[in-house]
């Protein structure tokens, strides 16, 4: 196991998350191998590990998660030639479903907007990570790796590194370029307090960002706000997405700022396109209901004024 998250960490160059996360279901999956009698692995023996994983309550999309990690290893033992067969090859994964992604309305994201405090550095520090946030969808891991040569002010770009080291430009509106010159200026320096540090995101302690640093402040933000429940960076990212294709923005710019690699990824977002789609028809279509209950309210006031017109005969 340690041999094949060292080949993911080397030769897939996947993320440190990703990593921990095949960690923890392949720690998980040998705890349950060791509570069984020693045998070789077969596929009845990972069918029962899929079941042991219902009865312990994960959900169809934690199970479809620790599938994936199961093939991986297994096929990685299979191309080194420490098993003859693959026993995960015709593991089947159940259905995660297709939830749609929550996200907030425009009233909500302007009030965490203004949630952090001006008087403060930590609060224009806020702002202008929720700003940046929100304008670039960025995943809150990549917000709190960028470093201060990574924003291009002139070009109102910035470098984001994103999973497997693959790098994109992602455009900044003015109003979070603001926020960060802002903060640059008054906050930023204020922090460090004579340190030096390359992220352009820092604490108080000077040092960079946390991921649970970030989850903490935008909880309390989010309080602030009046927004309790169902909030995480996640959310945000949701809400770029959704706003962008809500103001008109095709899919696959969407998917470029985002760093999918498949579009298939971004078409999670597709709801909002048919909600839009619904909304053109029937405000367009001369057979939509609205246009025809438009036309049904129409009528008696057309044959109130034909009755009252004169013919050309009287």
């Amino acid at each position: 196991m340690r041999s094949y998250l060292h080949f993911c960490r080397a030769e897939k160059g996947l993320t440190a998350n990703t990593l921990e996360s095949y960690q923890r279901d392949l720690g998980q999956f040998a705890g349950y191998l060791k509570q069984r009698p020693a045998q070789s692995v077969t596929l009845d023996t990972l069918r029962g590990y899929l079941d042991h994983l219902r009865n312990v309550g994960l959900s169809n999309r934690s199970i479809a998660r620790h599938v994936t990690t199961v093939r991986g290893f297994f096929g990685f033992l299979l191309e080194e030639g420490e098993i003859a067969s693959d026993p995960a090859e015709l593991l089947i994964a159940p259905k995660a479903g297709s939830a749609l992604p929550k996200y907030l309305d425009h009233s909500k994201v302007d009030q965490l907007l203004q949630s952090p405090p001006d008087g403060s550095a930590t609060g224009l520090r806020d702002r202008a990570m929720l700003d940046l946030l929100y304008a670039t969808g960025l995943r809150v891991s990549e917000l709190i790796k960028l470093r201060v040569a990574d924003l291009d002010e002139l070009q109102g770009t910035v470098r984001v590194i994103g999973k497997g080291n693959k790098q994109r430009l992602v455009p900044v509106g003015r109003a979070a370029l603001g926020s960060i010159e802002r903060y640059r200026t008054e906050a930023r320096p204020a922090l460090l307090n004579g340190r030096v540090s390359p992220y352009l995101f820092v604490t108080a302690r000077g040092t960079a960002m946390t991921r649970q640093g970030f989850w903490k402040l935008l909880r309390v933000r989010g309080k602030s706000a009046g927004i309790f429940r169902e909030l995480s960076p996640h959310v945000l990212r949701h809400t770029f997405a959704t706003h962008l294709l809500e103001g008109g923005a095709d899919l696959r710019s969407v998917q470029t700022m985002l760093g999918h690699a498949d579009i298939g990824t971004t078409q999670i977002y597709t709801h909002v396109m048919r909600s839009r789609l619904r909304q053109t028809i029937e405000a367009h279509h001369p057979r939509s209901g609205r246009k025809a209950r438009r036309g049904a309210q129409a009528m008696p006031a057309e044959k109130a004024l034909r009755r009252s017109t004169p013919s050309r005969g009287a």
